[in-house]
């Protein structure tokens, strides 16, 4: 059997609530790095990342949840992303956000469309299908910036092993407590 409409949202509102906080972080790191070539790469890919939260969001509030309902991963997903978050140096940016969150959360897409009725839950699979090549393109723009800035392609192996360590949390997505029944 496949997810509930409740394990959808809950789950959709997950992957909404990491977009929002990668595009958040993003954001932030675009003033506190020098160097053009990741700012406009990171700036670029806040916009398309607020593209995701919005469908996203859209496609919540569908599945009985709030319009843009954002649903906090489990504490150890969200620690991950806290510590990614204070990579210092734009390097050390570039490589978590692009060889980590760029690699791990396409995964956390695929393994929905895997576990969900592709007929059933065909609005959510179609903006998950939207999204996925949005992430190959980032990866390939980031990949030009290092390529044209070796120095920023330093930290590549740090994105690696943070996207290795988030792949390690399978249960990721919290799930709201159903409501008790009232009485009739």
């Amino acid at each position: 059997m496949g997810m509930t409409i409740r394990e959808r949202a809950d789950t959709i509102g997950s992957l909404r609530w990491v977009s929002v906080f990668a595009m958040e972080t993003a954001a932030r790191w675009i003033p506190t790095s020098p160097e053009f070539e990741a700012k406009t790469c990171l700036g670029r890919h806040v916009w398309e990342l607020a593209q995701h939260a919005d469908a996203l969001g859209r496609r919540t509030a569908e599945l009985r949840a709030a319009f843009h309902f954002s649903n906090p991963p489990v504490e150890g997903y969200r620690a991950l992303l806290e510590e990614m978050a204070q990579a210092p140096a734009t390097a050390a940016r570039l490589a978590h956000f692009y060889e980590g969150v760029c690699v791990e959360l396409p995964r956390r897409y695929r393994a929905y469309l895997a576990a969900t009725d592709p007929m059933l839950d065909e609005p959510s699979v179609r903006v998950i299908e939207r999204i996925l090549p949005d992430f190959t393109r980032m990866r390939e723009e980031a990949s030009a910036v290092q390529h044209a800035r070796p120095e920023l392609a330093e930290a590549t192996a740090a994105g690696l092993v943070w996207a290795a360590r988030a792949a390690r949390i399978d249960d990721w997505v919290s799930r709201r407590p159903v409501a008790a029944e009232v009485p009739a």
